[in-house]
């Protein structure tokens, strides 16, 4: 526990001020993180026997970040595309050697610890997008707090047996009440955006904070694992900490662009 306390206790003002930073600082840490990561992801992968190749995945996806470092984001989607082509043209040339699950493992190794993370950086380069992190940020965390008070408490119905058996669907119900107040508060004092529209965001948000948290459980179900990794004293790995914001970043990012909150 006490482990636990101190890591959250450094990792999270460091998560605030290297956000409010922004720029160059904010890139290099995502880039630190997508590739811790990635190791992780890909470690799980190989207990699962989902990965084929693992070079080449790290190869790509550090080729990527490196684009992305150097700032030529325009180039960054053409080559997510030039990878799906690479990864499943590779599974087809080399069917069955290789099988399908191992082919969109490594497919996924790149969207999901890789691209995602991205999406810190472009949500904070945003107009008053600094605001919108920590939106993210409280969001995230009022869900997990919520979610645990209120199913430790009221907690009858199982929300995922097999892949949680500790969640529960009175801890959903509670997590997403959490996100709605704490959006309420934040449209409060930061008249970001019309107050319907940031409510339903907190909404959409914790709930998809909470898909995250599950798919990321799942995954480690797959490999027979209890954690992703061991980098972060009593939280386990970087898989561990950021599932949830893998999720809900490019989802705020999305609405933002797509002007659905007045932004």
């Amino acid at each position: 526990m006490t482990k636990r306390i101190l890591s959250a206790l450094i990792g999270a003002p460091l998560l605030l001020y290297m956000t409010w930073l922004g720029g160059l600082y904010l890139a290099l840490l995502v880039t630190v993180l997508a590739l811790l990561g990635l190791r992780e992801f890909l470690d799980i992968g190989r207990k699962a026997d989902f990965v084929s190749q693992s070079r080449l995945i790290v190869i790509f996806c550090a080729l990527w970040l490196g684009i992305f470092l150097f700032g030529y984001y325009t180039w960054l989607l053409p080559l997510g595309l030039i990878w799906f082509v690479l990864i499943f043209g590779r599974y087809a040339l080399n069917y069955p050697d290789i099988s399908y699950t191992q082919a969109s493992y490594g497919f996924l190794a790149f969207v999901y610890p890789v691209a995602l993370f991205t999406y810190l950086y472009f949500l904070r380069e945003l107009p008053h997008g600094l605001v919108w992190c920590f939106f993210v940020f409280t969001v995230v965390w009022a869900t997990d707090t919520g979610a645990f008070f209120v199913g430790t408490a009221f907690g009858r119905r199982k929300l995922a047996p097999r892949v949680s058996p500790k969640k529960s669907v009175e801890g959903a119900v509670g997590g997403l009440l959490s996100a709605m107040l704490l959006g309420l508060v934040f449209w409060l004092i930061t008249k970001e955006g019309n107050l319907p529209a940031v409510l339903i965001l907190s909404m959409v948000t914790s709930m998809v904070s909470q898909i995250g948290d599950l798919f990321e459980s799942a995954l480690k179900r797959s490999a027979g694992v209890k954690d992703s990794g061991t980098i972060i004293p009593g939280h386990g790995g970087i898989l561990d900490r950021f599932d949830s914001f893998l999720f809900a970043l490019p989802m705020v990012y999305f609405a933002l662009i797509l002007g659905l909150v007045g932004f």
